[in-house]
């Protein structure tokens, strides 16, 4: 995979207290096979479809760090990133570090207080899958404020909110980089419908071939429903539950 224009999705993990729990999980719904723990790196752990870099997973190292998915937004320069992040409102809940030669990471939230994570790319780039089954398809934020969230984005990552896409309505905007035709997430108003105790969040979406099947091998392995599936321009969306209570995304083709 070559590298990833700055502000694309690159990555994305998942933080789960049972490691092994997690990989018996996630492969079985989605075919994933995994290496070995890393040890230097807390025994974060690759998963793979077909041999390719589908997403990591990693133990909890301490019982207060959320059981969550986290997305990584590319870029060349994360002192730069860190620097326009606290510049547009947004805060650093992590420094950047370098992870080996792998590359440096950030841990950032935005002014509306969901968390996100920046990569700087050194011999890993991020997916090596992408928009196939069993692989990264898409993000999307949930938040109270989406007009404060989309000038955040702007400003941070040059994201243009798009009014005009046959998918954006009175709650849901694409985003788009600037000058391309190409959505890379987008956002969604949260309504009176979500709990008050649930904060803003971005979720991570997978390909699944078909929705039926990922809804009944989730609760079959222990996970739950969400949000039911409906449809979406770009197929059904659902958004599930792992069963150590991480949640995500899957859509199906059209």
């Amino acid at each position: 995979m070559t590298a990833f224009a700055a502000g694309v999705p690159c990555w994305a993990d998942v933080m789960l207290p049972d490691l092994e729990a997690g990989k018996r999980f996630y492969g079985e719904l989605f075919g994933w096979t995994f290496s070995g723990g890393a040890p230097a790196f807390g025994d974060y752990t690759e998963a793979y479809k077909d041999g390719r870099a589908a997403a990591g997973l990693m133990p909890k190292q301490d019982g207060r760090m959320p059981t969550a998915w986290n997305i990584y937004f590319a870029t060349p320069d994360a002192a730069r990133a860190s620097a326009r992040i606290l510049r547009a409102g947004g805060r650093i809940v992590t420094e950047a570090v370098p992870v080996g030669d792998l590359g440096t990471m950030l841990v950032a939230a935005d002014p509306t207080g969901a968390v996100f994570s920046i990569w700087q790319a050194g011999t890993h780039q991020g997916f090596g899958v992408q928009r196939e089954s069993g692989a990264y398809v898409w993000t999307s934020l949930s938040t109270r404020d989406p007009e404060r969230a989309d000038a955040f984005y702007e400003e941070v990552f040059g994201f243009e909110s798009v009014a005009d896409s046959p998918a954006a309505d009175e709650r849901f905007r694409p985003w788009r980089l600037a000058g391309q035709d190409r959505e890379v997430g987008g956002r969604i108003r949260m309504d009176e419908h979500a709990p008050a105790a649930m904060p803003p969040h971005f979720t991570v979406c997978f390909l699944v071939p078909e929705m039926d099947d990922a809804v009944r091998t989730t609760t079959r392995l222990g996970g739950r429903i969400t949000v039911e599936p409906v449809g979406t321009p770009g197929g059904p969306f659902a958004v599930l539950t792992d069963n150590q209570g991480a949640g995500f995304g899957v859509m199906a083709p059209k």
